[in-house]
């Protein structure tokens, strides 16, 4: 049963915070997908001109994946603050500063214009978008986790789970149109830009909504504990408050490590199936540009609506299980995967991408509660962004790279099978090693101290 403390809000107000979530959410990865989208199609013949068409994909994704490399450092930075200052501040900073880089890219001088200084502004914005969603995903979780209930947390929270779904088919779904009604001449000149400008509109609109809501009143309470402690009459022989990076690396280094584990097979699999199947199949499958793209839209709308069932089904039967699911489902689809792409049909195209996507999110869903109910309170922005971002390195920032290398070294998709399937592996490891989490009261496991690994179970805080 619910403490006081953790208490659900009325349900306007969990909507209205799940909303504001999940639309800055879809912002910034309608920005930082956008900017995949554009590395696969046109980046390569914009900001890297005069290579072999597959080596400029690669240089291409290198940018892309310079994206990723920053993401650790904004999951420190942002993790730190919010751990010290709320979550509310550090979301509104994350989508401006995501907004304000995606839109500048719309506005770049392309290596014709400016020679090799094209693609040095490309990367800085590039890592400035990486930064920014670094520290997005914690907090946007965070909000949704600690303002509703254990029972329906995995429900809940899995709805800003759905902003990557929802940015995908919304960066997906514009380029399409570009593509379906600009030339091709036409696209690379200017139609490019399109999509990057209009990041500007969605931010005053995101802006909007997230300022709107009130900060997390598990957080509220833990710092107003704090407060208390500092100002008792023996605060001066009390132990000072430790940084969240020094408790988190002390209490929950394990956490840490089972939360990058799990990461392993859903980054991979997500950006092999979103991003560098706009290489593959018009390259190896003789499949259209148009034709890729509107698979992917197809199967991200079915990716949107799974997202939150999966999370349903983690709240009744707990977080690992629907987890090593998807692990397990993503690892043995992958030869089918690529065997249904060879085909070049786009029904066996849109089932390929649409199975894949539905495995990941099986995954992708309890994510959201599973890291949440991993950390305490004043540790919790920085534990779950650590286990998040730093995985994201080895995982998705590498993954198109990786497959496309292979590609281009063997011409073969079964070394990327194997690559995803290896991955699925590690994951399958770390959520199995790990401690089921979904019957933990938030405030309840902050209440027994903030010295105490948050990895207790919560009748063991209650009876502390």
């Amino acid at each position: 049963m619910a403490s006081a403390a953790t208490a659900p809000p009325p349900p306007t107000s969990l909507k209205r915070i799940v909303a504001a979530s999940l639309i800055g959410t879809t912002i910034e990865w309608y920005d930082f997908f956008l900017y995949g989208s554009a590395a696969a199609l046109v980046f390569n013949k914009l900001f890297f001109p005069g290579s072999d068409p597959l080596v400029g994909t690669l240089l291409s994704f290198l940018t892309y994946a310079v994206g990723f490399a920053a993401r650790p450092l904004g999951a420190l930075v942002f993790g730190h603050y919010g751990d010290r200052l709320g979550r509310k501040k550090l979301l509104v900073l994350s989508l401006l500063l995501m907004g304000g880089a995606t839109f500048a890219i719309g506005l770049l001088p392309t290596h014709a214009t400016v020679g090799s200084a094209a693609p040095v502004l490309l990367t800085t914005l590039r890592l400035v978008q990486g930064f920014a969603l670094g520290g997005e995903w914690g907090g946007a979780v965070l909000l949704v986790s600690e303002h509703g209930d254990a029972e329906r947390r995995g429900f809940w929270a899995s709805w800003p789970q759905t902003g990557a779904p929802a940015g995908q088919l919304l960066a997906t779904g514009v380029l399409s149109l570009l593509t379906a009604t600009l030339s091709d001449d036409a696209f690379v000149s200017w139609g490019w830009r399109v999509p990057f400008l209009l990041s500007g509109v969605l931010v005053v609109v995101g802006l909007w909504i997230r300022l709107s809501v009130d900060e997390s009143p598990v957080f509220q309470q833990a710092l107003a504990r704090a407060e208390a402690r500092r100002a008792a009459p023996n605060a001066g022989a009390a132990e000072p408050e430790k940084l969240p990076l020094v408790s988190v690396l002390r209490h929950h280094w394990r956490d840490v490590l089972v939360a990058m584990g799990a990461r392993m097979a859903e980054n991979i699999s997500y950006y092999v199936i979103t991003a560098f199947i706009l290489v593959y199949a018009t390259t190896s499958a003789g499949v259209s540009r148009q034709t890729a793209l509107n698979a992917v839209l197809i199967a991200s709308a079915v990716h949107f609506a799974v997202i939150p069932a999966w999370g349903a089904l983690s709240d009744r039967i707990g977080r690992r299980p629907v987890y090593l699911l998807g692990a397990a489902g993503v690892g043995l689809w992958m030869f089918p995967f690529f065997s249904l792409i060879d085909t070049g049909g786009f029904g066996n195209l849109i089932l390929a991408v649409t199975v894949g996507l539905v495995l990941h999110g099986a995954m992708y869903a309890p994510q959201a509660a599973f890291f949440s109910e991993m950390f305490a309170t004043r540790m919790r922005y920085s534990g779950a962004s650590i286990g998040a971002q730093f995985a994201s390195v080895a995982a998705g920032a590498p993954a198109p790279l990786i497959a496309t290398a292979l590609l281009s070294a063997y011409g073969s998709s079964t070394p990327i099978s194997l690559y995803v399937i290896g991955a699925a592996v590690l994951t399958l490891i770390a959520v199995g090693a790990a401690k089921e989490t979904r019957h933990r009261d938030l405030a309840d496991v902050e209440a027994a101290g903030d010295d105490r690994p948050a990895t207790a179970p919560a009748a063991d805080a209650r009876t502390a």
